[in-house]
């Protein structure tokens, strides 16, 4: 009787540590897609060198200024040979593309999967599929000599405020984060003037961390300029 206990107490045993494992292999096989989009997109884009990043809607349509805007600004940057990062989906991202595509600078889409929105635009040299946020994040960051930011949402504030924090941080090198449109940006300047700054919860000087422009021509001048003191 004893026995029977006991090999029902091992076989318990075995059971409860094969549920365990089987719930800890989805975590494994997680971290390898991981590791497989950050190798892929480190050997894709190794040969940039440095690129421009450019955040913006996903929602602005073909016929807005926004969008004439974001064509604009991906062909004045790519046709002086600097490669243009996008989301690479619709809105302000493919219209960047779309300005950069055909360019001596290659126009690349990081494409992210969502349930809604984000479909990746045919305007791209190089598209790359992620899974992962936080993956897409680095890739936007690892290359980038300079961020621009138009119009957009939460994704767009989250990529740019994630871009200040680094560069407040010093966990990269300063490059020029430049914001267009002075009529969409200032309210965001005037609340982290007058609440931020007031309740001391940043310096007077990471105000100076990005420029508030009011034509992509602007941006892409002050990016350029950045570029060439670099060199």
């Amino acid at each position: 009787m004893e026995k029977v206990k006991r090999e029902e107490s091992v076989e318990g045993t075995d059971k409860e540590g094969k549920i365990m494992l089987d719930a800890k292999m989805p975590e494994a096989w997680r971290v390898l897609r991981i590791q497989s989009e950050l190798v892929d997109g480190i050997e894709r884009l190794i040969a940039l060198g440095g690129a421009v990043t450019v955040f913006g809607g996903a929602r602005f349509t073909e016929d807005s200024p926004e969008y004439q805007q974001g064509v604009k600004l991906g062909e004045l940057l790519a046709a002086e040979g600097i490669p243009v990062i996008t989301g690479g989906g619709p809105g302000l991202m493919e219209a960047c593309n779309r300005g950069a595509f055909g360019q001596p600078g290659a126009s690349i889409g990081l494409n992210i999967e969502l349930p809604f929105e984000q479909a990746a635009n045919p305007y791209q040299d190089i598209s790359l599929n992620f899974r992962y946020f936080f993956v897409r994040k680095f890739m936007f960051v690892k290359h980038a000599l300079g961020f621009v930011g138009l119009p957009g949402g939460y994704g767009t504030l989250d990529e740019l405020f994630e871009a200040l924090t680094l560069v407040q941080t010093q966990k990269v090198r300063r490059f020029p984060i430049v914001l267009v449109g002075k009529r969409y940006w200032s309210g965001l300047y005037d609340w982290l003037l007058d609440t931020v700054l007031e309740r001391d919860c940043i310096d007077a000087s990471d105000l100076d961390l990005f420029h508030i422009v009011d034509s992509v021509e602007e941006a892409a001048a002050l990016i350029m300029k950045y570029m060439q003191v670099k060199e």
